[in-house]
Order: structure tokens, then sequence, then C-alpha cells
């Protein structure tokens, strides 16, 4: 009987952790100045529960950002003003998109999905370090805060030893 509860115990323990993956970019580096195409790597959901929603937040210095729909999943789009005004081919920006959402759709804890952005990578944007895209991931139960930033000064690599680490990728300088 007590090797029964402590296997229970086990179980449920197993159960409650975070899953090991989290959700990533694909591409690891990015050019300053330069497009840039943010595809987000989602492989699960939330402890076993399915991905009904993913909200992605923009950093500053990123504009012209324009989501890929997704058959089956709704997108939405959050816009505002920008902390700084742009220059981006000619024009002057003040304001753009700030988060983009899709949700409705489904993806099934033992299946994998990509959601993706396309972006302009402004030149102000700072060469050898590393831009973090915070994002939430709703499942039917439960949530996954994928938000996490290092201080400035403090974690190298993609996850920088967090347990939810916002996805980043390094920003490299134009050739």
């Amino acid at each position: 009987m007590m090797r029964a509860s402590l296997l229970i115990a086990a179980a449920a323990t197993f159960a409650a952790a975070p899953a090991l993956a989290h959700v990533t970019l694909e591409g690891k580096q990015a050019t300053v100045g330069a497009s840039y195409k943010a595809v987000f790597a989602v492989p699960h959901g939330c402890a076993g529960s399915p991905t009904t929603k993913i909200r992605v937040q923009i950093p500053e210095g990123v504009i012209a950002v324009k989501p890929m729909p997704k058959a089956g999943w709704t997108l939405d789009t959050v816009t505002g003003k920008y902390a700084s005004e742009y220059d981006y081919h000619g024009a002057k920006i003040t304001e753009g998109v700030k988060e983009v959402a899709w949700s409705g759709g489904k993806l099934l804890d033992h299946n994998y999905d990509e959601f993706v952005i396309s972006t302009y990578l402004t030149p102000g944007l700072k060469p050898n370090t590393t831009l973090y895209f915070p994002v939430v991931q709703e499942c039917e139960q439960g949530v996954s805060r994928w938000i996490d930033i290092p201080a400035e000064g403090q974690g190298g690599g993609h996850d920088h030893g967090s347990k939810t680490p916002a996805p980043g990728v390094k920003l490299m300088p134009k050739p």
C-alpha cells in the first residue's frame, strides 16, 4: 500500500512539473537594420492540455510587423504608439503593431506548430545583444508564460537559466 501511494505521489509530481521544452524562435540570429522573419516554435501544450491561443509581445525597435494567418485560427493585433519615431523606407513611423495573437485553434499537446511574423529590426537596436519576444501560451486548461527576460548584463544563451524564458534572438551588426 505504501509503495502504491509513493508511485501515485511521484506521478502527480511529474504531471505537475513544467515541460522542459518551451516556445522558441527558429532563427537564433538576426541582423539589425534588416527584415526578420520570426518563427515561433510551439512544441507542446500546457501540462497535457491543448494550446488554444498564442500571444506575442513585440519589443520596441521591431516595426513593420505582419503576422502570417493560420488556417483554423483567428488572427488579432494590438497597435499603439512607439517610444521613438522610426524611419522605414523613407517614411516616419510613430505607431504600429505591439502584440500579435492567434486564437481559436487547437494545438494538441503531442503536436508541434509554428507561428510566423514578418518584421523589420530598426538600426537603433544594439548589435551583440539578445532581443526578447515575450509569449503567453493559453491552453484549454492552464497558461504558460514564456516571459522571463534576464536583467541587463545577466544570462547568455536563449533560455538564460529560466524555467519560463522569453524567446530571444541574438542581434548581429549589419555587414
